[in-house]
């Protein structure tokens, strides 16, 4: 006789650990408090990713280090490569030993190298550390999604996964603010040390909130194993692909703005402090983008929301390549934020909700970890195009297209989605007629 426990009174280990099922049958405050913390997380992972491009120009002409635009298009994509590494290994590691372990250890990670490169000594070391502390910031994110999405009540799961990454752009929004009075003052090392904070502050509230629960693989009565040959088989095999190409099309076009956007403004002509506005514009419509996507996905689903972000996102870098006036410059880069961060978040929460508990950390391991190859790959294609003398608004037009390709692939993936539906319901009537 199966035994389910009360919602009201969840059953525990001896230790604390917390089974996700139980977790998410009630929000209490304590997994409100956990969901602030991963949140406060992702935000430093945001500021993180985004302040590179803030202080990219003064590492080319301050620190006597040799860069060129395509060098550090390169050092740009360290970072990215790393993300890459400990998406992949992070989700799988936190479906196999927990989510609380490996968010608080990729956190702690980040920190202490994003603080390691202000003193980076040269362009060589600082791309280590930034390949280090990548490593960290593409672990978080998938582990605190998945350790969010078990805390929650599955109807708000898809809102939750989408606002959890508003702190991606709010935390980037606060690295271009950051950057215009500080990098003048203090140099560009300063920005680097804000990470002390995530370290001295948010690592212990992880440390103090997070819940650990038992990991699904261990905890459910599965047939199925959890790992990435369950995600490239059937039945996952197709939509697996398609969230990971779609997701790699996005963060090109997301990442290769962000790495980009200050130096492409201050080659247009602008100043390194409207060139940063530029950048604080492109990370505001992202923080509106999570937010109106939030609502967007819970009433018309993640996934349709998804093609309009992607597609309106398109034709914004489009118009940029004609040169507008710079009000309407302004608009295009928060719209391109709306739909590039927002195409991004939908996914996320798509993989967060398609998925069975003990293989979502995997997914969205898998997707983020596959998706990092348009994050490395953006930064190094933007300083070639310019390093060719192809112009500012080469990069505009592969971005806009990363974004178009991200359309069609999610549209693919709704189409996939649809036709697995009517298949499910056509063998319900089969059987209901044999009955």
């Amino acid at each position: 006789m199966n035994h389910t426990p009360s919602a009201a009174t969840p059953e525990r280990t001896q230790q604390g650990v917390q089974h996700p099922t139980e977790a998410a049958a009630r929000f209490s405050k304590r997994s409100a408090a956990a969901a602030l913390v991963c949140w406060l997380l992702v935000v430093f992972d945001g500021y993180d990713l985004i302040v590179y491009g803030t202080v990219q120009s003064s590492l080319i002409t301050d620190t006597g280090w040799g860069l060129t635009k395509a060098t550090a298009g390169t050092v740009g994509s360290m970072a990215f490569l790393g993300m890459m590494i400990g998406a992949i290994f992070a989700g799988r590691m936190s479906d196999t030993w927990g989510r609380r372990r490996t968010i608080i250890a990729c956190a702690a990670l980040f920190s202490i190298f994003t603080i390691l490169c202000a003193f980076a000594p040269n362009a060589f070391v600082f791309g280590g550390l930034r390949l280090l502390a990548g490593i960290g910031l593409g672990g978080l994110v998938p582990s605190a999604n998945a350790l969010v999405a078990e805390l929650v009540p599955a109807k708000w799961r898809s809102t939750i996964a989408t606002l959890m990454m508003s702190g991606v752009p709010i935390g980037g929004t606060i690295a271009a603010l950051a950057g215009i009075p500080l990098i003048p003052a203090f140099g560009w090392p300063v920005m680097f040390l804000v990470a002390a904070v995530a370290l001295l502050v948010v690592v212990p509230l992880g440390m103090r909130f997070l819940p650990e629960t038992l990991p699904a693989a261990k905890n459910a009565r599965q047939t199925e194993s959890a790992g990435f040959k369950s995600l490239l088989r059937a039945p996952y095999l197709g939509m697996s692909v398609l969230f990971a190409v779609s997701t790699l099309a996005t963060l090109f076009a997301w990442y290769g703005l962000g790495t980009w956007l200050p130096n492409l403004m201050q080659l247009a002509g602008y100043n390194l402090g409207s060139a940063l506005t530029f950048a604080l514009a492109l990370n505001l419509g992202a923080v509106v983008g999570s937010v109106a996507t939030a609502w967007a996905g819970t009433r018309f689903g993640p996934v349709p929301t998804a093609i309009a972000a992607a597609a309106v996102a398109a034709v914004a870098l489009a118009v940029l390549v004609a040169g507008p006036p710079v009000g309407i410059v302004y608009v295009m880069l928060v719209l391109a934020g709306i739909g590039t961060h927002g195409t991004q978040c939908l996914i996320i929460a798509a993989v967060a909700s398609h998925y069975p508990a003990h293989l979502r950390g995997t997914a969205l391991g898998w997707a983020l970890g596959v998706g990092r190859i348009g994050a490395v790959a953006a930064p190094q294609v933007g300083g070639l195009l310019l390093a060719a003398g192809l112009g500012v608004n080469s990069n505009f037009l592969a971005f806009a297209g990363a974004a178009a390709i991200a359309a069609v692939l999610i549209g693919a993936i709704s189409v996939k989605i649809k036709s697995t539906k009517s298949t499910s319901q056509n063998t319900i009537s089969v059987g209901a007629s044999n009955v």
